[in-house]
């Protein structure tokens, strides 16, 4: 059996007397997406920050590739190399183009020469429709097109594992398809990914697994067609009846 490229162990996680975060277990193997769902404050973006080491956890394990990363003489920057991350906000540099922003991390954190982290750059912009748009600022670009060279960015590292926080959040409803596209078409390549999203038709498409987030503890699992179309336990139906109402399902 192989090993998955993330695990996390019964990881807890407050601030302060709040706990966000209780009893927290997956696994995500390779090739795989695992979609967290859930109201505003079920925990998810945290969860996402935890496994990215921006927030520490207070107990529990979390490994990549089976070597835990929340040992206390970890190195978070060694980690982050195999992770990429992307925000609800875009966090592109302003006074940088579109390139530049791109290679920034592959050059200063990976050591590859500026000829070698553009030609890759130039290639990643082709293949997802965005070669005319290397030499501008994010100024210039739509938001939809910020977002997908957010992730762009993020695959520059060549990462492991990739890190999806609500991409499309801050995103006008014409642009969400355009991001979500980006998406498919890394789960289609076998990109291992872990998201956070409001999207529910959104997380049908591509999940393997679907995981229902409560109060920061880990309600419901399944696939797709389980959790969002016969889920078992009250308060997942009762979430997505209300996202339903909403419209978002």
């Amino acid at each position: 059996m192989s090993i998955p490229v993330l695990s996390i162990e019964k990881v807890r996680k407050a601030f302060g007397n709040e706990v966000v975060l209780e009893d927290i277990s997956i696994s995500v193997p390779e090739h795989t997406a695992t979609v967290f769902i859930g109201a505003s404050g079920s925990g998810k973006s945290t969860l996402l920050r935890c496994i990215n080491l921006l927030e520490q956890i207070d107990d529990g394990i979390i490994r990549i590739d089976g070597t835990e990363i929340t040992a206390v003489d970890t190195d978070p920057d060694f980690v982050r190399r195999k992770l990429g991350m992307v925000f609800q906000s875009f966090n592109l540099f302003p006074h940088l183009t579109v390139t530049q922003n791109i290679i920034l991390a592959p050059i200063r954190v990976h050591r590859q020469s500026t000829e070698e982290a553009t030609e890759h750059a130039r290639a990643l912009l082709e293949r997802f429709g965005l070669l005319d748009k290397a030499d501008q600022y994010p100024d210039r670009l739509s938001g939809g097109q910020q977002q997908r060279v957010a992730i762009i960015r993020s695959l520059a590292i060549a990462p492991r594992l990739l890190l999806l926080d609500e991409v499309t959040s801050a995103l006008d409803p014409v642009l969400v398809n355009e991001v979500l596209s980006t998406v498919r078409e890394l789960k289609i390549a076998g990109m291992t990914m872990v998201l956070a999203t409001h999207e529910m038709g959104f997380a049908k498409q591509v999940a393997d697994e679907v995981c229902f987030l409560d109060r920061g503890r880990i309600v419901e699992w399944g696939t797709p067609e389980q959790i969002l179309e016969s889920p078992k336990d009250p308060r997942t139906k009762d979430f997505l009846k209300r996202v339903h109402e909403a419209g978002r399902l």
